[in-house]
């Protein structure tokens, strides 16, 4: 008996000390879109759809190259953290403004070009990855961090992001320091990490910015 109660109080201890607490994170903003809505031709918007779940692939590593590629896997839904800490940066790719090149950001580790398997609608390869990069500047600035979109995706609706947070990205890797101005960047100004909770459930996409409020001992 006096084991059986022992054991239970170590369980209960452990739930404690080494569960993360809600309490830990605080929720500053969270932004959804369907990626069934990304446009209205339906053959356009499955093409919308793999090039923004193939950035995510790359973004989380589960893909380094275009040999990696497994369409089935890489459309199944999904949870991903992306962790910034104090005066981090992510960048959505590696052709960087000289003010953040010191910085060493973080990117979606992709081109987007047909080299690292992205599609073409017809117009653009790699077209939709803009959708994802609005979808993550829009919490981003909603939840006070400091962010940089240089050039404006003006050009075209992007469905369900407002206009002011639709971000027009390219990447030409032969032609580096030509395109980074169609970046976004994204600064930890905060003095806590700062947690990009990505959630996606077949359809919608979703992304959440939490402020860690407890810093975990390592």
């Amino acid at each position: 008996m006096i084991n059986t109660i022992f054991l239970g109080l170590t369980l209960i201890s452990n739930l404690i000390f080494n569960t993360p607490a809600e309490a830990d994170r605080h929720l500053l903003a969270s932004r959804q879109i369907s990626l069934e809505q990304r446009q209205p031709d339906r053959w356009v918007n499955s093409v919308f759809k793999d090039n923004i779940l193939l950035a995510m692939a790359y973004l989380k590593e589960d893909v380094r190259g275009r040999e990696d590629i497994d369409w089935e896997e890489i459309r199944k839904p999904f949870t991903y953290e992306m962790i910034l800490k104090p005066g981090e940066v992510f960048a959505f790719h590696d052709d960087l403004l000289p003010e953040y090149k010191s910085l060493s950001a973080r990117t979606t580790n992709a081109h987007f070009n047909y080299e690292d398997g992205f599609k073409s609608d017809g117009w653009l390869m790699g077209d939709g990855v803009c959708h994802l990069a609005s979808i993550i500047n829009w919490p981003a600035k909603e939840a006070g961090l400091d962010v940089l979109a240089p050039t404006y995706h003006d050009f075209a609706v992007i469905n369900e992001v407002p206009r002011e947070y639709g971000v027009s990205i390219y990447n030409n890797p032969y032609t580096p320091g030509s395109n980074a101005r169609q970046n976004l960047y994204i600064r930890n100004n905060f003095e806590n990490d700062i947690i990009f909770l990505f959630e996606f459930d077949g359809d919608i996409l979703k992304i959440s910015v939490f402020e860690v409020t407890t810093p975990h001992s390592n």
